[in-house]
């Protein structure tokens, strides 16, 4: 049964979606999985054996601590995402506190071992291909959400910000988008260069303007090109 839900879960995952039935079998001898309930913390930074994990259901949010202790939310992870050990080095102090928190009910992850899925990637160039490909995309991610701090004011890169979300996670009824909302409005200003207060004062007025239906459980925009 346990090899079952192994093989399922890696079959399951758009970087391991090629290879042939043998192949999943020897990669089930590597991979672990893993459930977590929400606010479940996961905390891979302190691990003494470094991890990648494969975010095969729900959504965490990667967090940091500030020098006083606060939670900082850097980065929202979704199905289909890697997380942990990712650059296949060893960490930074500044990653030392660093810990993946599940937002959604619940999380499932497939893991492997730096060690072991070094050896993956050795093995099979399919998955590593699509292993680099995976990292360059995240890399731009990075870099259009650091261009978008430098030059964009801060109603556009919250507005910026919940369309991504929205057309990532959600679903698309007729131009209407529409998605379950996991957020606080601290996550959103952490995300965006913002305060709680401006964040709150646009979603505000972008509902004023009807351009937005935004609550604590659902996220909703009925002109996604309308959103500015």
């Amino acid at each position: 049964m346990q090899q079952e839900i192994k093989y399922w879960y890696l079959r399951n995952h758009q970087i391991f979606s090629q290879i042939t039935d043998d192949k999943y079998q020897e990669l089930c001898v590597w991979v672990g999985f893993k459930k977590a309930l929400k606010n479940e913390a996961i905390f891979f930074s302190h691990e003494a054996t470094k991890r990648l994990y494969f975010l095969k259901k729900g959504m965490l949010k990667i967090i940091s601590l500030d020098a006083e202790g606060n939670e900082v939310t850097k980065d929202i992870i979704q199905k289909g995402d890697i997380f942990g050990e990712i650059a296949l080095t060893e960490s930074s102090e500044d990653n030392d506190s660093e810990y993946a928190k599940v937002m959604s009910d619940e999380a499932v992850m497939c893991t492997f071992t730096q060690d072991n899925f070094e050896k993956v990637l050795a093995k099979y160039p399919t998955i590593s291909l699509k292993f680099t490909k995976k990292v360059g995309d995240k890399l731009k991610t990075l870099e259009n959400r650091y261009n978008n701090l430098i030059f964009k004011d801060v109603r556009t890169r919250v507005i910026h910000f919940l369309k991504k979300f929205v057309k990532d996670n959600g679903e698309n009824h007729q131009g209407i988008f529409s998605t379950r909302n996991y957020l606080t409005h601290q996550d959103i200003a952490h995300l965006t260069g913002s305060t709680r207060q401006t964040v709150t004062s646009i979603l505000n007025q972008l509902k004023k303007e009807n351009k937005l239906i935004y609550s604590r459980h659902e996220i909703i925009i009925p002109d996604i090109d309308g959103l500015y």
